[in-house]
């Protein structure tokens, strides 16, 4: 059976903080990070691993597996599609300390939210985002647009985890408009490699978390049945 990610980060132990302390933290963050030199970018990267870590103490510990290997996926995510592959830097060609855990943080505050939505936003996204997409991978804008949008269909199918998938989507879209909007990152036109192409920010950039959050599922669910599994051998 697939599990949806808010089943597996259900804790009764209250949230990090409230919803608009982890965006207040990403936005203040991030401008921080850009305008305040040189030391700027380490205190924002010591605040986001402090808000992380106050969390995770006081977890259950499926919770806290959750979220440090959502922390673990993300920065090798992080190495291979912006060291390794290239296909967006940051302001200083580096990946800052604070992306890790922000994205565990993200995840949280998405999960947050879709709590909070009706069911209708879970295909009424997908459906308002496929004209823009098909229309600039049409006239060349944005063929990763495209691939992008098939994959969060596929995700959106094969799991339960649906109405997280298109918060997601549109908190990241978000997220990315205005962390390029300030010069925290940006994307290549031209993906290397593929010669595919791309906007600053990609429309579908969402998909990359929905890709994340189900590698994190799929490794808790792996990591329950190997247990069940132990404990009948035994």
């Amino acid at each position: 059976m697939t599990v949806s990610a808010s089943s597996v980060l259900n804790s009764p132990v209250a949230a990090p903080a409230p919803a608009w302390t982890i965006v207040a933290l990403i936005m203040i963050g991030l401008l921080v990070d850009q305008h305040v030199q040189p030391w700027g970018q380490d205190v924002v990267s010591i605040i986001t691993w402090a808000m992380l870590l106050f969390w995770l103490a006081r977890s259950a510990p499926d919770t806290r597996t959750s979220m440090i290997l959502c922390v673990a996926y993300a920065t090798a995510g992080e190495i291979f599609l912006s060291l390794g592959w290239g296909l967006y830097e940051y302001r200083l060609h580096n990946i800052p300390l604070f992306v890790p855990p922000a994205h565990a943080l993200v995840l949280v505050l998405g999960i947050s939210v879709s709590k909070r939505m009706p069911d209708s936003i879970i295909w009424a996204v997908p459906l308002a985002a496929a004209p823009p997409v098909i229309a600039l991978a049409w006239i060349g804008a944005d063929t990763m647009g495209l691939i992008l949008y098939t994959l969060l269909v596929l995700c959106m199918l094969f799991s339960r985890g649906r109405k997280l998938y298109a918060v997601m989507f549109m908190l990241s879209l978000g997220l990315e408009i205005y962390g390029t909007a300030v010069g925290n990152w940006y994307w290549l036109h031209h993906v290397p490699v593929t010669g595919w192409t791309t906007l600053n920010p990609p429309l579908a950039a969402g998909t990359f978390y929905c890709m994340l959050d189900m590698l994190v599922v799929t490794t808790m669910s792996a990591r329950r049945h190997r247990s069940n599994a132990q404990l009948q051998a035994g």
